[in-house]
């Protein structure tokens, strides 16, 4: 049993020995209920045995208005190792390019989507169709989603991350993703926003990605 003092709190040498993850935690903040949540979820609980602990990745839901403020209240809690991330859509918040700027400049890191996440899933399948809505990203991610697995796309599936892993390929979609973002650049295009498609949620996946293959190599 842990030792307290006589008020009940626990001590100094009792707190410090809370287990911190050394390839990372993760905070995670979006402002919807299922996709995103459930995609980062997966990819959370596809983590190798051998790191479940080393990497933590927690997600939570907020408003969009108030993604960066909830981020900084959650990566406040242990300034010195958490890794605050928000990720959202573009679809129709007219704030989308001034709450990135304001995560940026609270040093929050940010995965979002133009139109929507569902552009990013697209390229899974080895292509970024120009989508220039959410609905019609939708709609057309649900008709290739169906091509490739024989089911119809639930936007609240829990087996999301799997089922893009299983049948599509993680590291061709990195690459696709960032070929499109590095040709806004060239173009002189530097308002999220006016990037469409595109999107940002590669550089999460990407840098977890990492971690796992050299803590597998070095192990």
């Amino acid at each position: 049993m842990a030792k307290s003092d006589r008020t009940g709190k626990r001590s100094p040498r009792e707190s410090s020995r809370k287990r911190i993850p050394d390839l990372g935690y993760y905070i995670i903040v979006t402002d919807t209920k299922e996709t995103e949540k459930n995609y980062m979820e997966g990819l959370r609980d596809s983590l190798p045995d051998g790191l479940q602990g080393r990497i933590v990745i927690k997600v939570s839901k907020a408003k969009t208005d108030q993604l960066v403020s909830t981020c900084k209240e959650l990566a406040a809690m242990d300034p010195q190792y958490r890794q605050p991330w928000i990720i959202f859509d573009r679809d129709k918040v007219v704030q989308f390019d001034s709450i990135i700027a304001e995560a940026n400049q609270a040093g929050i890191d940010v995965g979002w989507s133009n139109p929507c996440i569902e552009i990013w899933f697209d390229a899974y399948w080895g292509t970024m169709h120009n989508y220039m809505d959410s609905v019609s990203c939708c709609r057309g991610f649900a008709n290739t989603f169906e091509k490739q697995t024989g089911q119809e796309y639930d936007m609240g599936s829990q087996q999301i991350y799997t089922l893009l892993n299983r049948y599509g390929n993680e590291n061709k979609a990195i690459r696709i993703a960032e070929r499109r973002l590095k040709q806004y650049i060239d173009d002189g295009v530097s308002k999220p926003s006016d990037m469409c498609p595109c999107t940002t949620v590669q550089n999460l996946v990407k840098e977890i990605k990492r971690k796992i293959e050299r803590s597998q190599q070095d192990g």
